[in-house]
């Protein structure tokens, strides 16, 4: 066997479980967007809030590797953030914007919705959102 035959084995040996973790990663930021699009509570849905799926621009391999990073770009009105995530074990872990890191070892809709919030409460910090901004002072 060559080289090449080699290679084309061992990427072939793997694809059946590559093609579960993509299936569940993007499975999860879609959950993560219906949360967003949720997040000004129940029967008021967001229409400012989309989504799309973003190459992992870190990655030097296609098909990525077990492990590799998922991303998608969440346009949040006037703010997009990129949230990444992948499989560790039976855990997702992600990140978002500069600073933002999770971990969820369990994924249904309780802690879908807190990972939401954290994240608009996070990117609100980063702007440096305050009650009084936009008050005009006399």
């Amino acid at each position: 066997m060559s080289d090449f035959d080699a290679l084309q084995r061992a990427v072939e040996a793997s694809a059946a479980q590559r093609q579960a973790e993509v299936q569940a990663c993007e499975a999860f930021l879609t959950a993560l967007y219906h949360v967003l699009r949720r997040a000004s509570g129940p029967g008021l849905p967001l229409n400012n809030v989309t989504m799309e799926f973003a190459a992992d621009t870190s990655q030097s391999l296609r098909p990525a590797l077990l492990g590799g990073w998922h991303a998608a770009w969440f346009r949040l009105g006037l703010c997009e953030v990129r949230v990444q995530v992948r499989r560790e074990g039976n855990e997702l872990v992600g990140e978002y914007g500069p600073q933002g890191q999770f971990r969820l070892q369990v994924v249904d809709e309780a802690h879908l919705l807190a990972l939401g919030r954290e994240v608009l409460r996070g990117l609100a910090a980063l702007y440096g959102t305050d009650e009084r901004a936009g008050r005009w002072k006399n």
